[in-house]
C-alpha cells in the first residue's frame, strides 16, 4: 500500500470557515496538478515521516514572528509619526527650541514627499528579493536588511542634536534617502519574513502582520509620551529614535535565536526536504540536480491573482489619505489654544486611533476568516473602501487651495473615520497576505510570501503618488 495514503491534510493548506470553500480549493488544486508538476519536486518519504507537529513552547516562535512584524513597519511608523520634529527640522530656524508647529514650503508636502520615499523603493527590493528567494538564503537577506536599517537610523538619531538651519534642503535630501534606504531594507526583510513563514502554519503569518500594527501603535504611543514628557522637541525626538534603535536591535537577537528552537526546526526542515530550490529524480539527492534560481510565477499568479489585487486595493486607499492627508486635518477647536486641541490632536487622532484599529483589524483574523480566499464578498468588500479618501478630505484638513468646504465640521468625524479606516486596514488587508501562501503548493509558498509582498508595496506606490495628488487638490 502506498505510505502516501495515510498523510494528514496539508499544513499549508487553507482551513476553510464557510462551506463551499474547501470543494473550490480541492478543485483548483487538481487542476493545477498536470501544469506545475513538472516545476515540482516529487513527494519523498522523508517528508512525510516528519508530519508530526511539535508544540510551540511558551509561544516563543509565535512571539519572535510578532517582534518580527513589529521591527519591520516600525522604522518608517518612527519617521511618519514624528511629525513635529520634522516640521521644526524643516522650519525656517531651527537655532531655538519650540513645541509650536512651524511651517514652510519644505514642510507642507512633508508627509507626501516620505510616502514616495518609502514606497518606490520597496517595490524594486521585492522584485529583488523574488528573484534571491532561490540564490541567497532567508537567513542572509533578513539579516543584512536588520542591519543596513540599524545602522541608518543610528546617524538618523546622532542628527537630532545636529543644527541643519542652514541647510534644510540638504536635511529633507538625506532624509529622503534614508528614508527610501530604510524602506528598501525593511520591504526585503518583511518579504523574506513572510515567505519563510509560509512554511509555517498560518497562525505565523497572522503573528507577522499583527505584529506590523503593533509597531505603528508602539511609535503612536511613543510620539505622545516624548511630547508629554520631554520640554524641548530635539530631546523628546532623541529618546524617540532610540526607542527604534533598541526594538531592531533586540528583533536581531531574537531572530538569532529561532534556529534553536525545536519547533521552528520542524518547519522549516519539513520546507527544506521539498525545496523547489533542489530537484532530482524522485524527490531524493542524487548525483545529477538541477536548481531552479527563479521560482515559477504562472502558477502562483494563477492561485493569488486576486487576492494579491485585494492587498494591493487595500494598502492603496490607505496610503493616499494616511498619513498626508489625515495628519493634517486639525482640530475645529484649535483656536481655543488648549494643549489638546494645539499639541495632542493630530497625535491621538490621527496615528494613535489609526494604528489601534488597524491592530484590532489584524488581531481579529486569528480567530475570524471570513470571507474566505475564494469568495467574492472579499473584493467586494474591498473595493468599498475607497468611499473613506473624499470623507477624510472633507474634515478641516488645513491648509485649503481649492476645496474650501469643510462638510464635517465637528472633531469626532476624523475620529471615526480614521478608525474604520484603520480597522478595515487591518482585517481586509491581513486575510489575502495569510490566504496566499495557503492556497498554493507548499514548495511555492515562501515565493508566494515575496508575490503577496509584491503586491502590497506596489500598492503603497500607486496611493503614495495619488497622495501627492489629493494633497494639491485639497
Amino acid at each position: 500500500m502506498d505510505g502516501t495514503e495515510f498523510e494528514q491534510p496539508s499544513l499549508n493548506s487553507y482551513v476553510p470557515t464557510a462551506l463551499g470553500d474547501h470543494n473550490a480549493l480541492e478543485d483548483e488544486e487538481l487542476e493545477d496538478q498536470s501544469s506545475s508538476a513538472s516545476l515540482l519536486p516529487k513527494p519523498s518519504s522523508a517528508t512525510v515521516a516528519v508530519r508530526y507537529s511539535p508544540e510551540d513552547t511558551y509561544c516563543l516562535v509565535y512571539i519572535i514572528f510578532f517582534l518580527m512584524g513589529i521591527s519591520s513597519l516600525l522604522p518608517w511608523n518612527f519617521f511618519i509619526t514624528a511629525k513635529h520634529y520634522w516640521l521644526y527640522k524643516l522650519s525656517n530656524s531651527t537655532r531655538h527650541s519650540s513645541n509650536e508647529e512651524q511651517r514652510s514650503d519644505l514642510s507642507d508636502y512633508f508627509e507626501s514627499y516620505l510616502s514616495i520615499a518609502s514606497t518606490v523603493p520597496s517595490v524594486l527590493c521585492l522584485i529583488l528579493n523574488y528573484v534571491l528567494v532561490n540564490r541567497v538564503s532567508s537567513n542572509v537577506r533578513i539579516l543584512s536588511s536588520l542591519f543596513v536599517i540599524l545602522l541608518v537610523f543610528v546617524v538618523t538619531t546622532v542628527l537630532v542634536k545636529v543644527d541643519v538651519s542652514g541647510c534644510r534642503m540638504e536635511f529633507l535630501v538625506g532624509t529622503l534617502v534614508s528614508l527610501a534606504v530604510i524602506s528598501g531594507a525593511s520591504n526585503l526583510f518583511t518579504g523574506s519574513v513572510l515567505g519563510i513563514s509560509g512554511r509555517f502554519p498560518m497562525r505565523i503569518s497572522q503573528a507577522i502582520i499583527s505584529g506590523q500594527a503593533m509597531g505603528g501603535t508602539l511609535s503612536a504611543v511613543a510620539s505622545i509620551v516624548d511630547l508629554a514628557a520631554a520640554k524641548d522637541v530635539t530631546d523628546s525626538a532623541l529618546v524617540y529614535f532610540l526607542t527604534a534603535d533598541i526594538f531592531i536591535l533586540l528583533c536581531i537577537i531574537t531572530y538569532l535565536l529561532l534556529p534553536k528552537l525545536e519547533y521552528s526546526r520542524h518547519y522549516m526542515l519539513e520546507a527544506t526536504s521539498s525545496s523547489p530550490g533542489v530537484m532530482s529524480e524522485g524527490g531524493g539527492v542524487s548525483g545529477t540536480m538541477r536548481r531552479v534560481s527563479v521560482p515559477p510565477l504562472q502558477p502562483i499568479l494563477r492561485k493569488t491573482w486576486v487576492l494579491g489585487l485585494s492587498v494591493f486595493y487595500v494598502f492603496c486607499i490607505s496610503i493616499m489619505v494616511f498619513p498626508a492627508v489625515s495628519s493634517g486635518i486639525q482640530s475645529v477647536n484649535k483656536d481655543s489654544g488648549s494643549q489638546w486641541t494645539t499639541t495632542y490632536f493630530v497625535p491621538v487622532t490621527t496615528f494613535l486611533m489609526y494604528n489601534v484599529a488597524d491592530l484590532c483589524g489584524r488581531l481579529s483574523t486569528a480567530w475570524l476568516q471570513v470571507p474566505g480566499p475564494k469568495s467574492r464578498v472579499l473584493p467586494a468588500l474591498v473595493l468599498c473602501r475607497s468611499i473613506l479618501v473624499p470623507l477624510l478630505m472633507y474634515c478641516n484638513y488645513q491648509p485649503r487651495d481649492h476645496l474650501h468646504t469643510v462638510l464635517f465640521t465637528h472633531d469626532a468625524y476624523p475620529v471615526v473615520f480614521n478608525c474604520l479606516l484603520g480597522l478595515s486596514n487591518g482585517y481586509l488587508g491581513t486575510l489575502p497576505m495569510i490566504y496566499g501562501p495557503k492556497v498554493v503548493h507548499r514548495e511555492l509558498a515562501e515565493a508566494t510570501g515575496v508575490v503577496m509582498s509584491f503586491f502590497l508595496a506596489l500598492g503603497l506606490a500607486t496611493g503614495s503618488a495619488f497622495s501627492v495628488l489629493i494633497v494639491h487638490c485639497i
